[in-house]
C-alpha cells in the first residue's frame, strides 16, 4: 500500500471556503451559513479556520444584518501558499528542510538533503504562483442574498454646519 503526502482536512476546508469568497463580485460579502452549505464544511469547523483567516488578514468580516465574509484583499494577490501558511504553519516536506533542522543530526551530511529541499522548492513554486483569482468557483450560485458592503463615507475635514 503506498503512503502519500496529504494535506489536512483545515487545509482541504480552508482553501475551499477562500475558493468560494473569491467568485464573490467585489464589495460583496456572504453568510457563513452559505459558505458552510454550497462548500459542504462543517460549521463549527469552518468558525474556527474563518477566524483564523480573518486574523491572518486574507478574510474580513462584517457584523449586523448585512455583514458576512469577503476577501480581505484582491483574490489575485492571495496565494496557495498564504493560505497553507496561515492555517498551518511554513510548510517542510522532511524535518530536514526546516530552517533550524532541529531533530534531524545528518542534515550536515546527508545524501538525501537536496532531494527533500528541491522536492519542497518545487512544491512551494507551485503553490507561491497559484492565485485565488484563478481558483475562483464562479459556476456556484450564491443562494442566500449577497449583500453589497456598504461603502465608508467620506472622510472629511471640513466643519459641519
Amino acid at each position: 500500500m503506498a503512503h502519500a503526502f496529504q494535506i489536512s482536512r483545515k487545509m482541504e476546508y480552508g482553501a475551499r471556503a477562500m475558493a468560494y469568497l473569491a467568485s464573490l463580485p467585489d464589495g460583496m460579502t456572504t453568510s457563513f451559513k452559505e459558505i458552510a452549505k454550497k462548500m459542504d464544511i462543517p460549521s463549527e469547523f469552518l468558525a474556527k479556520i474563518l477566524k483564523t483567516l480573518v486574523k491572518a488578514k486574507l478574510v474580513r468580516s462584517t457584523r449586523g444584518a448585512h455583514g458576512g465574509y469577503a476577501l480581505a484583499r484582491s483574490a489575485s494577490t492571495i496565494s496557495f501558499l498564504d493560505v497553507i501558511e496561515a492555517l498551518e504553519g511554513p510548510v517542510n516536506v522532511n524535518i530536514c528542510t526546516a530552517s533550524d533542522h532541529d531533530g534531524c543530526a545528518f542534515t550536515g551530511a546527508c545524501t538525501m538533503y537536496s532531494v527533500w529541499r528541491t522536492g519542497q522548492e518545487r512544491m512551494l513554486e507551485v503553490y507561491r504562483a497559484t492565485k485565488f483569482d484563478r481558483l475562483a468557483m464562479r459556476s456556484l450560485r450564491h443562494e442566500s442574498p449577497v449583500l453589497k458592503a456598504r461603502p465608508k463615507p467620506p472622510s472629511s475635514s471640513a466643519p459641519r454646519a
